[in-house]
């Protein structure tokens, strides 16, 4: 009796011995929201300018391959639009066009730390990181006539409708993000992190601006299509003339995103396979 007694305790005191050394990890998988603001540059805001900034909202699953490199699948939504009447340019100006479209983002990024980085390991807490991804996105742009809500895209501004076919367009397009930011772990699993990334699109209808007028007689007289082809105010304006410069055919439009994110790790008792003793120390 006194043998198994003293068995007993034997194996209670390797049970608490083991799990004192027992060390919490976290999941190299975490799951985020982000909150911040979007602004467009194209077209009709050629000169990089911040008048209409909105807000932007998404959710993300990250995978940390290792305390360096990170992949990211977002899903995003924001709201562009700009209008000739914040630009300086007196031909900007008399053009007097203007525009607002919902941006639907799904992206996968790569994120690339500057240091290392572990969730947990206040030794590896923070990290300014780059970052550069692509994914779809979906858009449709429009604008308001007599107070009546118009999608451009169906129109055909451009003369798509008239057969300039090569300036079709569709309401998804690719987007490549690129940026920076910085991440911080907070406490527990918890990491806060802000990005600002650029996305270089595919397309330079974002804004239903590209090419040249095509002239009012390629359009019905009086129809919505044929007034907001050619808005311009000034009656001496030469605008609607076929070949006239609308847009820059140059470059592509962008829009540039600016979040600041709260991100959630699940606990394991596993240490994930990136990770060794090492780099993991008791809190």
């Amino acid at each position: 009796m006194r043998n198994t007694f003293k068995h007993i305790l034997l194996a209670v005191s390797l049970l608490l011995s083991i799990g004192s050394f027992a060390q919490t990890y976290y999941t190299s998988t975490e799951w985020g929201i982000a909150l911040g603001a979007s602004q467009y540059f194209g077209d009709l805001n050629q000169s990089y300018g911040f008048k209409t900034v909105t807000p932007a909202a998404g959710i993300y699953m990250r995978k940390h391959m290792n305390p360096y490199i990170a992949l990211k699948f977002v899903a995003n939504y924001t709201q562009v639009s700009y209008d000739d009447k914040y630009n300086s340019d007196p031909y900007e100006k008399a053009r007097n066009l203007n525009f607002a479209s919902d941006i639907v983002e799904v992206a996968c990024q790569a994120e690339f730390n500057f240091f290392k980085f572990i969730t947990g390991d206040p030794y590896y807490r923070w990290t300014p990181f780059v970052t550069l991804g692509a994914g779809l996105f979906y858009y449709n742009p429009y604008t308001y006539l007599d107070g009546e809500k118009y999608f451009l895209r169906p129109l055909g501004t451009e003369g798509q409708n008239a057969g300039y076919t090569k300036r079709t367009y569709y309401p998804v397009a690719g987007c490549f993000p690129i940026g920076m930011g910085i991440k911080y772990w907070l406490k527990g699993g918890v990491n806060l992190t802000l990005e600002v990334a650029d996305r270089l699109t595919t397309t330079d209808y974002l804004d239903d601006v590209s090419s040249t007028y095509v002239g009012a007689n390629n359009f019905t007289a009086g129809s919505p299509a044929q007034q907001l082809q050619n808005r311009t105010t000034d009656p001496n304006s030469d605008l609607n003339t076929p070949g006239k410069q609308r847009g820059n055919t140059s470059s592509k439009d962008q829009y540039i995103m600016c979040l600041m994110s709260l991100s959630w790790h699940f606990i394991t008792y596993k240490c994930p396979a990136f990770m060794t003793q090492d780099l993991i120390r008791t809190r």
